[in-house]
């Protein structure tokens, strides 16, 4: 665009020229307009062209040259024609959706004549479009993921959840601002694949948060360019038989939304000539199970050519079908797939704090008793942990919502500390859907009351559950739950929800449970309550390991079957998730806390009997475990074991069965200084199961959470802990100034750490206000890492001063924090003269040369420091001859690393001349500085002088 129509564009009191428009813009739409029937329909219909005006551009070859002549002709008709071509191009969305960001690039604005012409969309692919938005917007309206019977809005309902970028070494990349940057570039590690990958832990809201982009892009709210969005779950293509074939075709169209009235296939070529248009979710990988053997199966890659449904899905994801469209996979954490095949990988981590107050405020309008309820979950921690998982979360409120209306209480009944006892509470609450005494009346009836008079539907819904289990199926039709004796009417209690069968037809004729750990709850209540089921059976699901049968995690291989062809390990804490659940609540179900509901509904001496069988289970299999962790043994740290996500399981199962004789045999079959649990997919509630056991330890233990989801409650579930551990790191564990308090309390209290890890957390200056209180009290601590939090100079002022003050403290990472020149002042009165500080790292804190100096000037008065890092600040020549002078006299520094500040070759050249007076320095790294490569040649014969 010229001068003239950018003053034209700015200018919006100045009319646009139409003509003028098409002028200057002719060989971008040239290029970007591929449909010139809606065109003409609306041109010949208003009479700003003729039937013959159409035909002669229908005799051209090609597409451009159509448009070409189109425009011609248009021009030649005169100003209006052209504001009314452009006034077409504008209101058919979806025909000419590639136009939309031209149109805010010339701020676009109709005439107010043209405005009254109609513009009617005759475009078969835009009218697809049009109708896939409307079909979506009508299913994506309501939230449907964790209710039946009742409409929730999801506008009304839907909590941002925390998102975190991972790079392909699982490493953290900060958090999406908002679920929109869900397509941004930032966390892309694999440019040539395009699936965008997220996972995360049951209930966590996968679903919910495809919901939500669906119905983002329903409403044109989304801001990627897509003019075709396809929803599948995945578990739809492991219905499918052996002998089922489909096409790409009637994948999209049989299973989703068909196209009216296109009897050239004009959309379905559309989608095979632009597949970059199209974007796919496929929902719940992990629950594809499938015996088909895929490898029978020859490769297809034709959109035209009908294959079996499963390697439809795989050439999908693989690319090798409709490259370049867009596809966003959800999978459960611990589900292996092939980096080849992940552009970006995402994962889900529940809500925060503010995530949850806000998910609060949607369910409790009463403001006085939404805060009775925040306050009961503030008091329970592990309550607290579990509603950072959405799916808990509802399932904890529903009870409490229940609880306030037919007990006309606010609280719930202070047993509910496990899992198990949350999914019997949610129980109850839908057997007494069915005989609520009505509003005027408040129901008397105990829980074990309740399950007694429903032992029968329980134990129909139980069978159903185990039989769906035990063949890794999770729809169910008509005839199976039938067979399972449940009546029509016990349908409607909430335990089951009707999904459409998956023939094409829509019909909700089949049903699945609530939610997979819904299934898991009920096979484990058929376990305990089945007489049938022998006590050594039980463990059906823990033994549940021959892997050839069990297809567990599935991947992509590069044979053409799902699951991973390698053989699994013994270890009965490895399996899938659904089976982990089943065995969790097990464990719960046989503890002493649900005898005394669960002798109603099966004969007290077969409950004896299958409570011993698991409980000499568990003895011998914390024993096995725990011998086999990989165990290393360090001189400074002592014995260490590294426990896996594995490891886990097998406290959370501990935690359910609330056997404190376990637990002590677990403590002591530990026989370690130390745990690492890093990367073990770790929640806040874990951390009940980790003290569970760790109360029990006698001696002072190290325990390593880096890299989990620890938070806030997961700190407050440790305390009673904290008196053994000498070592605790919680770095990327999103923990804020409120789970500082709790541990400086508790440090403080005990003053046994030693090693303290909070890096990369969301710690401001009030907290580490807190941690200089650690600092200063607590006479043990050498270690501290709090970098990369939120700490600017007020807070790096107060550590520093606990620093000065402390006769312990050894090695200090306070890199990517903010603490700037005044910060770095307070640090160099600290390092003068401190008898034991040895390392430290203030990189990236934004510090000056005026910092700098400050910093050189108190080296020249400290003989313990032996490595300093400075990387990526502001340091310049300036600094540089300060740092060159306190070199000359300082004897204990072995390592300074300057990289990547602002230090010229004239500041290069004073620190290796001072070198020159310093044998005890080994090095000095400018790696990332203002010098070329010639400049740092002059430097070749100073070899301590480093740049790269």
């Amino acid at each position: 665009m010229n001068a003239l129509d950018s003053h034209a564009v700015e200018n919006t009191s100045c009319p646009i020229s139409g003509h003028r428009l098409l002028t200057v813009h002719r060989e971008r739409l040239l290029g970007t307009i591929k449909n010139t029937k809606c065109i003409l329909d609306n041109l010949i219909h208003n009479e700003f062209l003729c039937t013959e005006d159409a035909e002669i551009i229908m005799r051209s070859s090609t597409k451009t040259d159509q448009v070409r002549k189109i425009l011609e002709l248009v021009q030649s008709k005169g100003e209006e024609a052209c504001q009314y071509f452009l006034h077409i191009l504008h209101e058919a969305y979806d025909a000419y959706f590639d136009l939309r960001p031209w149109f805010k690039e010339i701020h676009y604005q109709p005439l107010e004549d043209i405005k009254k012409i109609p513009v009617l969309n005759t475009d078969p692919v835009s009218k697809y479009c049009e109708k896939l938005r409307d079909e979506l917007e009508r299913d994506t309206k309501f939230i449907i993921s964790y209710t039946q019977g009742e409409e929730m809005l999801l506008d009304d309902m839907y909590t941002d959840t925390l998102i975190e970028i991972m790079n392909d070494r699982n490493e953290s990349l900060g958090y999406l601002n908002h679920i929109t940057d869900l397509f941004g570039d930032h966390g892309v590690f694999n440019e040539h694949a395009e699936t965008i990958l997220i996972i995360g832990d049951a209930g966590v809201g996968k679903s919910i948060l495809l919901q939500k982009l669906q119905n983002l892009w329903s409403r044109k709210e989304l801001n990627i360019e897509a003019k075709f969005f396809f929803t599948f779950r995945c578990r739809m293509f492991g219905v499918f038989k052996d002998t089922d074939n489909l096409s790409l075709k009637d994948l999209l169209f049989k299973y989703t939304c068909y196209p009216d009235k296109d009897p050239d296939d004009e959309v379905f070529r559309y989608i095979n000539h632009f597949p970059e248009s199209v974007l796919f979710t496929f929902d719940g990988y992990d629950e594809i199970q499938s015996e088909c053997d895929l490898s029978k199966f020859p490769e297809v890659c034709s959109p035209e050519e009908k294959t079996h449904p499963l390697l439809l899905l795989m050439n999908l994801l693989k690319g090798k079908l409709l490259k370049g469209s867009k596809k966003v996979l959800t999978a459960r954490s611990g589900t292996e797939i092939q980096q080849k095949v992940i552009r970006k990988k995402l994962v889900l981590k529940g809500f925060s704090k503010d995530g949850l107050t806000l998910y609060a405020n949607l369910h409790f309008k009463d403001r006085s008793y939404r805060t009775l309820v925040l306050n009961q979950l503030d008091a329970n921690p592990y309550l607290c942990s579990l509603c950072s998982i959405p799916l808990f979360c509802w399932i904890i409120f529903k009870c409490f919502k229940y609880f306030q209306a037919v007990y006309d209480q606010c609280e719930l009944p202070s047993m509910y500390v496990t899992l198990t006892n949350v999914f019997l509470l949610m129980t109850e609450v839908f057997l007494n859907k069915r005989i609520h005494p009505g509003p005027l009346k408040k129901n008397n009836r105990c829980q074990s009351e309740t399950f007694r008079l429903s032992k029968q539907t329980l134990i129909g819904f139980a069978k159903l559950a185990h039989k769906g289990m035990a063949q890794s199926r999770f729809i169910f039709d008509p005839e199976s739950i039938s067979t399972c004796h449940i009546a029509e009417k016990d349908l409607g209690l909430g335990f089951l929800r009707p999904v459409a069968h998956y023939d094409g037809c829509g019909e909700p004729s089949t049903f699945e449970f609530l939610h997979l750990t819904l299934q898991s709850f009920f096979t484990a209540f058929a376990l305990v309550v089945d007489e049938q089921v022998d006590s050594k059976d039980i463990l059906k699901f823990f033994t549940e390991c021959d892997y050839s049968k069990s297809r567990c995690f599935p991947t992509f291989p590069s044979t053409s079957c799902l699951s991973s062809s390698k053989p699994r390990g013994k270890d009965p804490f490895q399996n899938n998730e659904h089976f982990q659940f089943t065995n969790l609540f097990l464990c719960g179900l046989l503890s002493r806390s649900s005898v005394s509901l669960l002798e109603h509904v099966v004969p007290p001496i077969m409950l004896r009997r299958k409570r011993e069988m698991l409980k000499s289970f568990l003895s011998d299999t914390v024993k096995y475990h725990l011998k086999s962790l990989p165990r290393t043994k360090s001189e400074q740290e002592g014995y260490k074991i590294h426990g896996m996500p594995t490891f886990i399981w097998m406290l959370r199962c501990i935690f359910e069965t609330q056997s404190e004789e376990i637990g002590k045999l677990t403590a002591k079959g530990i026989s370690a200084n130390y745990i690492r649990l890093t990367c073990c997919n770790a929640y806040s509630a874990d951390c009940s199961a980790i003290n569970f056991v760790l109360h029990h330890y006698r001696k002072s233990i190290g325990l390593d959470l880096d890299n989990n989801n620890v938070n806030d409650y997961g700190v407050k579930e440790l305390q009673p802990c904290f008196s053994k551990l000498s070592v605790l790191r919680l770095s990327v564990n999103q923990i804020t100034d409120s789970g500082v308090e709790v541990l400086a309390e508790e440090l403080v209290k005990h003053k046994v750490i030693s090693v303290l890890g909070l890096y990369k957390n969301q710690i401001t200056d009030y907290g580490a206000r807190m941690v200089a209180k650690i600092v200063e009290e607590c006479p043990c601590l050498r270690i501290l890492k709090i970098g990369y939090n939120r700490i600017t100079s007020e807070g790096g002022k107060y550590l520093a001063s606990a620093i000065q003050k402390s006769k312990s403290i050894f090695d200090v990472g306070m890199w990517g924090n903010t603490i700037g020149d005044e910060g770095a002042k307070a640090f160099a009165e600290a390092l003068k003269n401190h008898p034991s500080l040895t390392n430290l790292s203030l990189s990236a804190n934004g510090i000056s040369a005026e910092g700098g100096k400050s910093i050189a000037a108190a080296l020249r008065e400290n003989s313990s420091l032996h490595i300093f890092w400075l990387l990526q600040n502001e340091l310049n020549d300036e600094a540089a001859e300060y740092f060159a002078e306190a070199i000359k006299v300082n004897r204990g520094l072995t390592h300074l690393w300057l990289i990547e500040n602002k230090i010229t070759v004239k500041g290069a050249k004073l620190l290796a001349e001072a070198l020159n007076e310093n044998s005890c320095l080994k090095e000095v790294c400018l790696k990332g500085n203002l010098l070329s490569s010639e400049d740092e040649k002059a430097f070749e014969t100073q070899k301590r002088l480093l740049f790269n």
